[in-house]
């Protein structure tokens, strides 16, 4: 991928308005340049690639390998943030700055942005929309590769928590570096032994998805041949490439009573939940992780009457309207 081509098409209007307020503020032109190329830029520059590798219909198949836990939810949670900003803060600030240019240019000294700056922002944000309904929809998913050790596994279980929140499909769990119990030393076997263990723990948390196990090799897999058999051993002839049946994270259902909004929360119990209402959005915080739910038009009438957390779901009850 060639990161500064596509940071140049994305962000080139942005940054020449940010080095003009820098100049004007006297910043040396070199430190301005580096001021203004935006923390995580490679990793959207990213996501904007992949949106263009799907959208050019030339694979059957586009497969990511994510960076580390933390990064990639934050990464993935990007798009929807900057999707509530644009969505109510843009629009205003775009009028008053079109309304006042001139005299808050003399008065601060320093260029108001144009609306190719703002064009620009709005174009960026229209791209990572499309890359989230992308990543959420029906024809992605991901998939948990973790190594039998407990501090990984409870990481998996928050990161199949966190995704669920932010709409994701978790298709399965790749458990890598498994030691094979071929009676071996005994201290492979007390490896063995400690991972038999954890694995028993992975079972238990990832209940009703895929689970599939690779051994502890000697060396990587390279090559396509080597691949091959990588994949012959891990999915033992299943299909690697099936995606998840079903409606997804969040579901609606009609009751007499009313209605009950259901979003896939596992491994929360109530008391990791705060939730509230502010208009026509939910806000739901899990731990460090919060999601500005924007509710469906037909949700927005009607009042919260109740919520609760069950089977692995928090589930939002919706008072009938000829109840209200």
């Amino acid at each position: 991928m060639d990161a500064q081509a596509r940071f140049e098409r994305s962000w080139a209007d942005i940054q020449g308005y940010l080095l003009r307020v820098l100049d004007a503020a006297g910043v040396d032109p070199i430190t301005a340049e580096e001021l203004t190329v935006i923390p995580g830029a490679e990793e959207v520059l990213a996501l904007l690639e992949l949106r263009a590798q799907v959208r050019f219909g030339t694979w059957d198949v586009v497969v990511v390998d994510c960076a580390p836990t933390a990064e990639t939810l934050r990464l993935l949670a990007l798009p929807e943030a900057l999707g509530w900003y644009m969505d109510r803060v843009l629009p205003a600030e775009r009028r008053f700055v079109k309304a006042l240019r001139p005299v808050l240019t003399r008065a601060a000294g320093v260029p108001m942005p144009h609306d190719s700056v703002f064009d620009a922002v709005e174009r960026l944000h229209a791209d990572l929309a499309e890359v989230q309904d992308m990543l959420s929809g029906p024809e992605a998913s991901v998939r948990l590769v973790l190594t039998p050790e407990s501090v990984v596994v409870a990481e998996a279980r928050r990161s199949f928590t966190t995704l669920s929140l932010y709409g994701y499909r978790v298709d399965g769990v790749v458990a890598n570096r498994v030691f094979p119990d071929d009676g071996a030393d005994p201290w492979r076997a007390q490896w063995v032994a400690a991972q038999s263990a954890v694995m028993n723990e992975v079972e238990e948390s990832f209940a009703g998805l895929p689970l599939w196990r690779s051994a502890y090799h000697p060396g990587e897999p390279v090559g396509m041949t080597a691949l091959h058999d990588f994949a012959e051993a891990a999915y033992g002839g299943g299909d690697p490439l099936q995606l998840p049946t079903g409606s997804g994270p969040m579901t609606i259902r009609r009751t007499r009573a009313g209605t009950i909004l259901r979003l896939a929360l596992p491994f929360v119990s109530q008391s990791d939940i705060n939730l509230a209402r502010h208009g026509d959005e939910l806000v739901v915080t899990v731990g460090s992780y919060r999601r500005m739910l924007a509710l469906p038009t037909a949700l927005r009438r009607l009042d919260v009457s109740g919520a609760r957390v069950a089977s692995g779901a928090l589930e939002i009850r919706f008072r009938a309207e000829d109840s209200r």
